[in-house]
C-alpha cells in the first residue's frame, strides 16, 4: 500500500485549501429499499457465522474472524490542533488506554495461504462525552480500518452481492481457495507493477503476502468530525514499522500471527502509528454515500491528530485469544461527534449488532466491554 505523505497540522494551517464542508442531514441519501437490503445483509452475515459455528463448534465474528494479535497501547491526542481539527475526541490533548486487534476476513478461520486484506481495529477506552445515537455501549471510541483507501462497491447493493458470493463459499473448498489465492496474488503483483490495484482481486484472495505491520490502514467510509465530515487512517511512522512496508512473508497457515508475534517479542523500543484525518472539502469529488471513491489528497491531505504507542509484549496467546473472543470492535462504538455516515455505515450498525448477538448466544458468553485498565 502506498505511503501517505506526512503532513503536520502546522503544515496544513499554512497551506491553502477549501474550507471543510459542514454536515447537514440532506447530505446523506437513503435509498427506498435500504431497510430491506440491510435486513438481507444481516441475514446473510449471520448465516455465514452460523455455518462456521456449526462446522467448528464455536461462533466467530461474521467478518474479520481470524485474529492475528491483540495488543495493549496508549493513544495520545496531539496538543495545539487548529480549530478545524480540534473537534470531538480531538478538542483537547489527552491520553487513553487502547486495545489493538489485527485481523483478516472473512468469517472463516482460513489459513494465511488464502491471503485476504488486512485489518487494524483500535478501541480507545473510557472516552468521555456524548455518545452516538444507535450505539450499544457507553465507554469506547473504536476505529476500524483496512489496508485500502476505498471500498470495493459504492454502497450496500454491491455489498450485498459480494456478501452472497462470499456466503456461497463459506467453509467450502479450502484447498481450491489456497490455489486461487496464489494465482490471484500473482495477477495482483503484475497489476501493481504497472501502477494499478484491484480491490476485487484482493478481496477474493489476491492480497500480496506482505507484513501487516508495514501497512497503512483506512476507514474507507466517512464519519462526522464535529460539524464536519472526514475519513481516518492509521499510518506507521516508527522506523521499525516502516522497514516492514512491502516486506514479503512466507505463505504458511499462520504467517501473519507468527510475524507480528516475533516483532513485538524482540522489540527494543515502543513503536508508533499516527492517526490522520482527511476532511471533506468538496462533496462532488469527496462523496459521502459512494465509498468506492478515493478522496483526492490534493484537495484535502491527511493530517496527523494523534499517536498510538505500542511497546514490547506477547502479541498472541491462549489468554489473548480468549479475551479477544469476548470483545467487540464496532464503528458505532463512538462519540456523537464522530457518528458514522453513509449507507455502508448504517448497514454496519445493524449487521454487526446481529453478528455480536449470535456470537454471544451460540457461545453462551456475553460480549464484554473492557474498562480503561488493560493491564
Amino acid at each position: 500500500m502506498r505511503r501517505l505523505p506526512a503532513l503536520t497540522h502546522e503544515d496544513a494551517a499554512m497551506a491553502t485549501f477549501a474550507p471543510a464542508v459542514v454536515y447537514s442531514p440532506d447530505i446523506e441519501h437513503r435509498q427506498p429499499d435500504e431497510e430491506d437490503t440491510i435486513a438481507e445483509l444481516a441475514t446473510v452475515f449471520t448465516g455465514m457465522a452460523r455455518t462456521v459455528a456449526e462446522h467448528e463448534g464455536h461462533a466467530h465474528r461474521a467478518v474479520h474472524a481470524k485474529g492475528h494479535a491483540l495488543l495493549k497501547g496508549r493513544f495520545q491526542v496531539l496538543d495545539g490542533l487548529p480549530a478545524e481539527l480540534a473537534q470531538g475526541l480531538f478538542a483537547a490533548a489527552g491520553t487513553y488506554n487502547a486495545l489493538v486487534r489485527l485481523s483478516s476476513p472473512p468469517a472463516e478461520q482460513l489459513p494465511d495461504t488464502v491471503s485476504t486484506p488486512r485489518a487494524m481495529a483500535v478501541k480507545l477506552l473510557d472516552v468521555p462525552g456524548a455518545r452516538v445515537e444507535g450505539g450499544d455501549e457507553q465507554h469506547s471510541q473504536d476505529f476500524l480500518m483496512v489496508n485500502g483507501p476505498a471500498f470495493s462497491t459504492p454502497g450496500i447493493q454491491g455489498f450485498l452481492r459480494s456478501a452472497k458470493l462470499l456466503a456461497s463459499t463459506t467453509e467450502r473448498m479450502p484447498r481450491t481457495k489456497q490455489v486461487l489465492s496464489a494465482t490471484l496474488r500473482g495477477t495482483e503483483a503484475v497489476l501493481e507493477a504497472v501502477g494499478g490495484q484491484s480491490a476485487t482481486l484482493k478481496a477474493l484472495g489476491g492480497e500480496p503476502q506482505h507484513h501487516p505491520l508495514g501497512e497503512t490502514f483506512f476507514t474507507q467510509v466517512p464519519f462526522l468530525y464535529g460539524p464536519y465530515m472526514a475519513k481516518f487512517s492509521w499510518v506507521p511512522v516508527s522506523p521499525a514499522l516502516l522497514a516492514l512496508t512491502g516486506q514479503p512473508l512466507a505463505s504458511t497457515a499462520d504467517t501473519q500471527r507468527e510475524a507480528i508475534g516475533a516483532f513485538f517479542e524482540h522489540l527494543d523500543a515502543p513503536v508508533e502509528w499516527e492517526l490522520r484525518v482527511q476532511l471533506c472539502r468538496d462533496l462532488e469529488q469527496m462523496p459521502i454515500e459512494d465509498a468506492s471513491v478515493v478522496w483526492p489528497e490534493a484537495l484535502s491531505p491527511f493530517v496527523a491528530v494523534g499517536r498510538l504507542v505500542v511497546g514490547a509484549q506477547p502479541a498472541w496467546s491462549a489468554d489473548a485469544e480468549a479475551r479477544e473472543d469476548g470483545l467487540a470492535f464496532a464503528p458505532w462504538h463512538a462519540l456523537a461527534a464522530h457518528r458514522p455516515l453513509g449507507s455502508l455505515n448504517r448497514a454496519r450498525r445493524i449487521v454487526m449488532a446481529a453478528s455480536r448477538q449470535f456470537r454471544a448466544q451460540f457461545n453462551r458468553c456475553p460480549i464484554h466491554e473492557p474498562s480503561g485498565t488493560v493491564g
